[in-house]
């Protein structure tokens, strides 16, 4: 601006609706580098009356070169001389007007499509735009409007502090001074212009330039005549003068791949589970049953007659609930939803953090889903992806034209693993952005927790590095100390904000106190994948039954670290992938066979310590591995009554397991736990007690296809037992030889027992027993943990 010159605060009110849409069809493209040449000349040399109406001449020539950081100097309401001047510009515009009331008062124009003229006062206006084929518009003019930030907005985002970030940047559809539009807002330091850019401009970056707020790398724009569907970028003007077009970070909605824009969205959801918020607000998910059904939205169930299209969110609402119900599942976790671009990736390479994937509908289409397992007492987990993002030109990767979301020094900015990109936790922004999109799923979606993806990547510098690949920490050390930073902040912030809530890593290393609390020194996640577990586990259960006697201490070694966290054991969808095999193919022997060990286990699985979590289609027990580009085998169950009847297994036992507290309420606690016999490797039989709540029970498990008869069992109590569940029952595929027998305790010491009795034990076989109802002793603490080398 000149000295003699301010920028007027508009006050009043529009008269009248904005007017229609710019002409033509957006053409996708950027607009181009800025020549700096003005679409046309004036006639003649401009006066001075003219010039002082176009304000100053520097200013101007950087907006239509496109290099103006705050176009609102030059365009908008301006006092001039003690004089009020509206400037409006538009490169194809041949006439301008600024309208008030009624009264329209022409614009000279001063050059190129810089138009400015004088209005009686300070009230709020509107402009008329002709153009050559003899079209017009009337709008509200963008640049007569506040910023949409404030100055505590900046300064939090700055700090990494602004924990519902996307409440200030983004498209937000929202109402200025009266008038109804949408505040765009971006974090694009260091660049010359920042242009929104959309089919409600002709996806022409000369239209609508952004003011860049001070310092802080935010640029803004209020833009009334935009409405919710509209497709926009963000086109940057780069230090290198290079035009780089970019979908918004924070989007809260994208087009649905291949095509890349994004669009604004406006929830008009209404929540109704706010019962079973207040109730999740009380419980303690340490303390309550927690079985998992892990789910990929785009390949649970197609529909062949359609073209094998993938189902809406709305559609798989009461199709997912049933299912989890029939089963037992406590919570749904669904594999990455947030936007990406290839579909291969299962969601693991996220380009829209705060986008759901538009494969399954709209934004509100989730919301729904939700909302309705809520309703249905069903809990969701959202599988999320902080460690690293895609390279893909049009999303995060060198946002500005340089390196902004990821560290510049590729040996702590690029994923060797993955070809993709690492965020620098090192910038307070980055971190926002991060932490804030945790928020945002679980208080815009009401998810109920979060399962961040591959920890162990970004705790150590050196993961997945060659010698000389990475850089030491100030310490010499390979441990990220922003890493662990940044998920102590999570930690705080998700019970602080949304009480109830839970996280989860996905951490695969001795990395200490994972699920400690921050203020203890820990990392403050809730749970941890076992993953120590996981692997052992199955590599005994891959073995021919004659050889797992050698290796009994490999399935009860868990049980040396059980209590050092909080564990989650998980059989997920990477042990079912890349040539892996599914769990029914891993597992030895014949079809049968295979079967059992099978429903061997699960049964284990659901009766030690530690909450569980299942991929789907474990209960189909396919032959194949998973393949996301195709729906479950659904027909399994209606080709092969053995596998109907082991899904029926599995519907028992996750009856049992939400019956009783013993199998989940002490879950973390010594307490909960206390071997009878691990260390039985002639006869490969190992026995457990559950203690929880008020009751207790005893699970044996006989690792080898030879049925004992007769097989003394320490026991805790005197008296009858009950079989509670029997995996090797009738019903559900199995013998049935066990299931109905007779089965008394003595008091003959055995195994540390006060008591034992005969019990016969099926082939690959677990039993559930269930002591006569009376109080669980007292454990000593050598009775806690017993294992085996």
């Amino acid at each position: 601006m000149t000295d003699d010159e301010t920028h007027g605060e508009p006050s009043g009110k529009p008269s009248g609706k904005p007017g229609g849409k710019p002409n033509g069809k957006p053409s996708g493209k950027p607009s181009g580098k800025p020549s700096g040449k003005p679409n046309g000349k004036p006639n003649g040399k401009p006066d001075d009356r003219l010039a002082r109406l176009g304000g100053d001449l520097q200013a101007r020539g950087r907006l239509l070169c496109g290099e103006l950081a705050d176009p609102h100097t030059v365009l908008g309401l301006h006092a001039v001389e003690g004089r009020w001047v509206v400037r409006v510009y538009h490169p194809h515009a041949v006439r301008a007007e600024a309208l008030q009331g009624a009264q329209a008062y022409p614009l000279e124009r001063v050059t190129g499509g810089l138009f400015a003229g004088e209005v009686p006062g300070a009230e709020a206006y509107r402009v008329r735009l002709h153009f050559s084929d003899g079209s017009a518009w009337e709008r509200e003019d963008p640049y007569r409007f506040l910023p949409t930030l404030g100055e505590l907005d900046l300064h939090l985002f700055a700090e990494g502090r602004h924990r519902r970030l996307w409440e200030a940047l983004g498209a937000r559809p929202c109402t200025q001074d009266g008038v109804a539009g949408v505040a765009f807002a971006v974090w694009a330091p260091g660049v010359r212009r920042v242009s929104v850019v959309g089919d409600f401009c002709d996806w022409d970056g000369r239209q609508l330039p952004m003011r860049a707020l001070g310092s802080s790398g935010v640029w803004e724009l209020f833009v009334p005549w935009v409405e919710p569907g509209a497709h926009y970028k963000f086109e940057l003007f780069s230090q290198a003068r290079e035009i780089v077009l970019k979908a918004d970070p924070l989007a809260r909605a994208a087009e649905a791949p291949p095509n890349t824009a994004s669009r604004v969205v406006r929830s008009e959801y209404e929540w109704g589970d706010g019962a079973y918020l207040a109730a999740r607000a009380e419980r303690d998910p340490r303390r309550a049953p927690l079985s998992v059904y892990e789910v990929h939205l785009g390949s649970w169930l197609r529909v062949p007659e359609e073209g094998d299209r993938v189902l809406s969110y709305r559609e798989l609402a009461p199709a997912l609930i049933a299912h989890a119900q029939r089963f037992g599942f406590t919570h749904l976790e669904l594999l990455p939803i947030a936007e990406h671009p290839f579909t291969g990736s299962w969601g693991y390479q996220v380009s829209g953090y705060y986008a759901p994937t538009a494969r399954h509908g709209e934004p509100d289409d989730l919301r729904y889903f939700v909302d309705q397992c809520h309703q249905a007492g069903i809990g969701v987990i959202l599988d999320w992806v902080p460690a690293h993002f895609p390279k893909d030109d049009f999303s995060l990767g060198r946002f500005t034209g340089e390196c902004l979301y990821e560290h510049p020094d590729p040996r702590r900015g690029y994923h060797p693993d993955w070809d993709t990109l690492i965020f620098d936790l090192g910038r307070p922004e980055v971190r926002c952005f991060l932490l804030a999109n945790a928020l945002y799923w679980l208080e815009e979606f009401h998810f109920d927790a979060l399962r961040v993806d591959a920890v162990a990547s970004m705790l150590y510098l050196d993961y997945s590095r060659e010698p000389g690949g990475w850089i030491p920490n100030q310490h010499g050390g390979n441990e990220n100390l922003e890493a662990v930073s940044f998920f102590r902040e999570l930690n705080r912030w998700v019970p602080e904000e949304c009480p109830g809530c839970f996280t989860v890593a996905e951490e695969s290393t001795a990395w200490p106190e994972v699920t400690k609390d921050v203020a203890e020194g820990g990392l403050g996640f809730t749970f941890k994948w076992n993953m120590g577990w996981m692997h052992d586990t199955l590599e005994v259960f891959r073995m021919d039954p004659i050889y797992r006697q050698y290796h009994l201490g490999k399935l009860t070694f868990s049980m040396v670290y059980e209590y050092s966290e909080r564990f989650v054991m998980p059989l997920s969808h990477d042990e079912v992938v890349h040539m892996k095999g599914s769990l029914w193919r891993k597992m030895p022997g014949d079809d049968w066979q295979r079967l059992a060990n099978l429903r061997l286990l699960l049964s284990y699985m659901f009766t030690r310590p530690g909450k569980q979590l299942l991929f789907m289609g474990t209960e189909l027990a396919p032959d194949a591995e998973w393949n996301h580009d195709k729906s479950l085998d659904w027909h399994l169950w209606d080709a092969d009554p053995a596998r109907a009847a082991f899904a029926r297994f599995l519907e028992q036992l996750g009856a049992v397991y939400h019956a009783h507290p013993s199998l989940w309420e002490a879950d973390h606690e010594p307490r909960g736990f206390a071997w009878i016999d691990c260390d039985d490797a002639e006869h490969t039989v190992i026995s457990y007690r559950r203690i929880g709540g008020d009751e207790q029970l005893v699970v044996v498990l006989n690792l080898t296809p030879v049925p004992r008869s007769g097989f003394r069992v320490g026991l805790p109590l005197p008296g009858p037992y009950g079989v509670l569940f029997d995996s090797d029952a009738a019903d559900f595929g199995g013998s049935g030889g066990a299931t109905e027998q007779a089965i008394t305790a003595s008091e003959q010491p055995w195994k540390n027992q006060p008591c034992s009795a005969a019990v016969d034990l099926p082939p690959l076989g677990a039993l559930i027993l269930q002591p006569p109802p009376r109080e669980p002793e007292a454990l000593d603490s050598d009775d806690m943990i017993a294992v085996v080398d």
